[in-house]
């Protein structure tokens, strides 16, 4: 799933998409031509990102290790 961060936006485009009702659309148009469409869904917390999600202390520790290890490689 593609993500557009409201605030990254100008104003009046984040309030256009912001207020966009269940079901309803907005056509996305470049030089005259449709390019895409965006319908107005539920409005439901997205599901979590395991991307996003801290790591686990196991991981932190690996990662951190193999950080310490490259740093004392290069010095």
């Amino acid at each position: 799933m593609k993500r557009i961060d409201l605030d990254d936006l100008p104003p009046k485009l984040a309030a256009l998409l912001a207020g966009t009702e269940e079901g309803e659309a907005v056509v996305l148009v470049q030089d005259g031509v449709v390019v895409g469409r965006l319908v107005g869904g539920p409005h439901e917390p997205p599901a979590p990102d395991p991307a996003l999600e801290p790591p686990s202390e196991e991981k932190a520790k690996e990662i951190f290790e193999q950080f310490r290890s490259m740093i004392e490689d290069e010095f």
